[in-house]
């Protein structure tokens, strides 16, 4: 038996800790997080917890920058194309922002439940 909870952020993709098959839909989608080489290194399905590791770093650097590219874009672009187009680009930061920091939460998320953490709903 498992316990199904999971907490907020949580990816849909990944089956809650304890369910039959959760670590391998856990290493499922960690490795589609990552650049498809780190597909080539059978230590990183054997270890989950390493792929993980891994996948969170690629998140936080994707993270990062969205974060230098949209404080950088007025300055960086400037005279290279059109400042309307700047400010499109500012919207897909906009965008990207959010989601890559939900996305490095989910990551992290995952990370603790491979290390055994799990969680509990309070009420």
């Amino acid at each position: 038996m498992y316990e199904a909870a999971t907490p907020p952020g949580w990816p849909r993709e990944v089956r809650p800790p304890g369910a039959p098959g959760w670590e391998r839909s856990a290493v499922v989608w960690l490795y589609d997080l990552c650049p498809a080489e780190y597909r080539r290194y059978p230590l990183l399905s054997r270890h989950p917890v390493l792929l993980a590791r891994l996948a969170r770093q690629e998140a936080e650097s994707s993270l990062h920058a969205a974060r230098r590219g949209w404080s950088t874009a007025r300055v960086d672009l400037r005279g290279q194309v059109e400042p309307q187009v700047v400010e499109e680009l500012l919207g897909v930061y906009a965008k990207e922002g959010p989601r890559l920091a939900a996305l490095t939460r989910s990551v992290q998320l995952v990370a603790e439940a491979l290390a055994g953490v799990r969680w509990r709903p309070r009420l």
